[in-house]
């Protein structure tokens, strides 16, 4: 519990045996988070085992996607702050101090992965992954007159109720995207929203991301999709 506010951390759960107990446990050693929801995000069976030892809720899906499963984590818990983080052990637990410590101000808290100083050896986030989200980034911020972004892929953040009903109608990718999703969603209808800087390390996955193949698809999808919002989103007002 934050300052009277039930607080509820989603994690998108897949083949995560060998980290995911450990990311619960740092969740309970915060003391803030009441309740843990883990979702079937394609979960093998032993995930599913280190899970069952602690106390997180793990909710089944049919069908698997990272978005699709965040949304799921969303919509099952009655919490009045829902934070999304990794099940493999990328951001730390203590940082979701940093995120509850901005939500009486802001409706929304996303974390950024781009400050080099918190940057862990080795994660992979390279000059050139950081160049592209600053700029997709800043092109969002422009575009859509919001405040600062410098990263549009990071999973770490921090939602109240309001936030996500003035997003979550627009976040319809069951995938990756879905995270550019709701930044662009969040400066569009001007919600109350703040990026700060988060401990970021990257797992084995995550650094298989870094190959400029995946980097340039991502980057492509990323920039038709800003480019698409806008348009309609200016078209709409013209009319």
């Amino acid at each position: 519990m934050w300052l009277k506010k039930t607080v509820a951390a989603v994690i998108p759960a897949a083949a995560n045996k060998d980290m995911i107990f450990n990311v619960i446990q740092e969740l309970d050693a915060t003391s803030y988070v009441d309740e843990v929801i883990a979702v079937d995000n394609g979960v093998d069976a032993e995930t599913l085992s280190q899970i069952k030892k602690t106390r997180a809720r793990f909710v089944k899906q049919k069908k698997y996607g990272f978005g699709r499963a965040i949304k799921t984590g969303i919509k099952s818990t009655k919490a009045d702050l829902i934070i999304i983080t990794e099940p493999t052990g990328t951001f730390k637990g203590e940082d979701i101090s940093k995120l509850l410590s901005y939500s009486e101000d802001f409706d929304c808290v996303f974390g950024s992965r781009t400050h080099i100083p918190l940057i862990a050896k080795g994660s992979g986030m390279t000059f050139l992954r950081r160049i592209v989200d600053d700029i997709f980034g800043k092109i969002i911020s422009i575009l859509f007159l919001s405040s600062n972004l410098t990263d549009v892929g990071c999973t770490f953040r921090l939602t109240n109720r309001k936030g996500w009903r003035k997003v979550a109608k627009e976040c319809k990718s069951d995938g990756e995207l879905f995270l550019t999703q709701w930044l662009i969603a969040a400066a569009k209808n001007r919600v109350r929203f703040i990026e700060i800087p988060v401990n970021f390390a990257a797992s084995k996955v995550d650094r298989e991301k870094e190959r400029l193949p995946y980097l340039a698809i991502r980057g492509l999808l990323i920039f038709c999709y800003i480019i698409k919002t806008w348009f309609v989103h200016l078209t709409s007002k013209s009319n």
